[in-house]
């Protein structure tokens, strides 16, 4: 069987030809504008999984980077309040050990000794309170806006539930504690170091020498230090987890770009090669279409 070719043909395959041509240019200008490697899922559907893959992984890793940041500011305020709460009893060490010279102090030097212990129990109070963001950092879940407050029989309340802690989850499979139990810290009932001054204080207007207490405020001071080491502690583990999510961000970073956006480079030496190739195919197609039936006939 003879094919016949005929000029209406020979339009139909040249404008087919021309068509294929211009979607390829046309596709080849939308990637070099949108610098992505593919415009629809269709386009690339495994490149697209694996896109939908990562995007998920920098969604978790921005989650996980977030908690990092909130147990930093967590464990830094806790830091911080234990710091100064064990500077103010370094000075009720101090300011108990001048009280108990009887032979220097009179009543007089002695009042003004209570009268400072006053202002450092009150400020031990407030630290032991210290909250971050409307919340209470020595109380762990307790929603009682303190975590200790005078009970009125000469004792202090705590109001942090045995056992309970703020967690914050740094990566997959590891959480940290990033507040710290007051009751450790501070002491409970009427082993605080807030009735403990309290005691120094009573016994310096009371004539009683306070001597005998230092040996409390050793203690205190020494369970004060623990608990702040252990907040040091957690801190070291959440630099180190900060450290793992700005890793795991540039390297999730790193495959997306590698797999969803293109070679700019590359793709512009493609785009002036379609460019050249559509012009080419746009004059051969414009000689071979020129003759008319009047050209046969003459």
């Amino acid at each position: 069987m003879i094919s016949r070719t005929t000029a209406h043909t020979m339009t139909q395959s040249s404008l087919r030809n021309l068509q294929t041509n211009l979607d390829a240019l046309g596709r080849l200008q939308q990637m070099a504008t949108s610098q992505r490697a593919f415009l629809a899922p269709s386009d690339n559907p495994s490149a697209t999984a694996t896109t939908l893959g990562l995007h998920a992984e920098q969604v978790r890793n921005g989650q996980f980077a977030r908690n990092v940041d909130d147990a930093m500011a967590w464990t830094a305020t806790v830091d911080s309040a234990l710091t100064s709460s064990t500077a103010l009893l370094q000075r009720v060490r101090v300011l108990t050990l001048q009280g108990a010279n009887d032979g220097a102090m009179d009543a007089t030097a002695k009042e003004a000794i209570a009268v400072e212990l006053e202002g450092i129990r009150d400020e031990l109070l407030a630290a032991a309170n210290t909250k971050l963001l409307g919340r209470t950092v020595f109380a762990g879940t307790s929603d009682a806006g303190y975590a200790f407050q005078p009970d009125g029989a000469g004792g202090y309340d705590f109001s942090g539930a045995p056992g309970s802690s703020v967690e914050r989850r740094l990566s997959a499979g590891v959480t940290v504690r990033v507040d710290a139990d007051g009751s450790q810290a501070f002491g409970s009932g009427a082993d605080t170091v807030f009735a403990l001054v309290d005691d120094i204080i009573a016994g310096l207007r009371g004539g009683v020498n306070v001597g005998a207490e230092v040996s409390r405020i050793d203690d205190s001071m020494a369970r004060m230090l623990s608990a702040q080491g252990a907040v040091g502690a957690r801190q070291a583990q959440i630099e180190r987890a900060k450290e793992a999510t700005v890793d795991a961000s540039v390297s999730l970073e790193s495959r997306r770009s590698a797999v969803e956006n293109v070679d700019s480079v590359e793709v512009l030496v493609e785009l002036q090669a379609q460019e050249l190739v559509y012009r080419s195919a746009l004059q051969v197609t414009s000689r071979v279409l020129q003759p008319t039936l009047m050209d046969f006939l003459s």
